[in-house]
């Protein structure tokens, strides 16, 4: 990541008066989502702006909000007078990092019961993961029936067909890899616990572990077939 990444502009723009926020990473962008920040996606320029209908006051307040947010966690905002601010608020890690958590956890196990295990809290039919993200899909589709625009009842036939077509597609298949994982009951041959003990029948005084060497890198391949 590079020093750029960390950096960001609040300012209002002097062309159209919207609030706008460039730069800044995933993370950083993020926080301006959970700030309500709508995200701007051009062919040249990715940027974020603040909800319309908003009177100044509010988009003060928000913006003044996320720059706190931000420079709490590292950021380095460049930002307009009325949004500056000496409070730091506290970034608190949201759910979506709680998931993330079972990606490292994957990254981690060395048997298949380790990833069985963890699959089965995506995987599971009443409480899982999937089934409780299926679950938001229809009640935001449900949400859409009565909302009263034109396009809503749209909107919410697509949400019913993402939970029950595609969603279930992914539930399906990730139920199959864990529950073939779980008969598996194998150690993965590449990973393992080092439990950096030393066995008395080890040649080499400088050994620290029992872990074999790595495997020796493959052979060169030659540009073409010699004479």
């Amino acid at each position: 990541m590079t020093l750029y990444d960390r950096l960001l502009a609040l300012r209002r723009d002097p062309h159209s008066g919207e609030v706008l926020a460039r730069g800044g990473d995933p993370e950083a962008h993020s926080i301006l989502q959970r700030t309500d920040w709508v995200p701007v996606v051009r062919v040249h320029e990715h940027y974020h702006r603040l909800p319309t209908g908003l009177d100044t006051a509010e988009e003060t307040r928000l913006a003044t909000r996320t720059v706190a947010r931000l420079r709490a966690v590292g950021y380095h905002v460049d930002c307009d007078d009325a949004f500056d601010t000496e409070l730091r608020e506290p970034h608190h890690l949201p759910l979506g990092a709680q998931i993330l958590h079972l990606a490292e956890r994957i990254r981690a196990a060395t048997t298949t019961d380790d990833v069985a295990d963890i699959l089965t809290e995506l995987t599971a039919a009443h409480d899982g993961i999937l089934t409780a993200v299926a679950e938001v899909l229809v009640a935001t589709a449900e949400f859409h029936d009565g909302l009263g625009e034109p396009s809503d009842p749209h909107t919410a036939r697509r949400l019913r067909h993402l939970a029950d077509e595609y969603l279930h597609v992914i539930r399906t298949d990730l139920s199959h890899s864990r529950d073939a994982l779980a008969d598996r009951r194998a150690l993965h041959p590449s990973r393992r616990i080092c439990t950096a003990e030393v066995p008395a029948t080890e040649r080499e005084r400088s050994a620290v572990c029992a872990c074999p060497p790595p495997p020796p890198p493959p052979p060169a391949v030659s540009a073409g077939l010699r004479r």
